[in-house]
């Protein structure tokens, strides 16, 4: 298991321009975005135990980071 955040911008190093530009533009984009900020932001407090979950609760997160970062570079691609 790992501490590190996964930010989109460490996730798509090579499309930061791309990432802001969507961000501004998208409100498709920028909800997705939104929605995978909030669920790492949840990954990463669940991980340093600062709000402990239950191992399901966090895999379902996990799989949701996921299926959003899917999302996403399909629309960076």
């Amino acid at each position: 298991m790992s501490h590190t955040p996964h930010e989109l911008t460490e996730e798509f190093p090579d499309k930061l321009e791309q990432l802001h530009r969507l961000k501004e533009t998208d409100a498709h984009f920028r909800k997705l975005s939104d929605e995978y900020h909030e669920v790492n932001r949840a990954i990463h407090r669940a991980e340093t135990n600062v709000d402990p979950m239950d191992e399901f609760s966090e895999q379902d997160l996990r799989k949701k980071r996921l299926t959003l970062k899917d999302q996403i570079a399909a629309m960076l691609s």
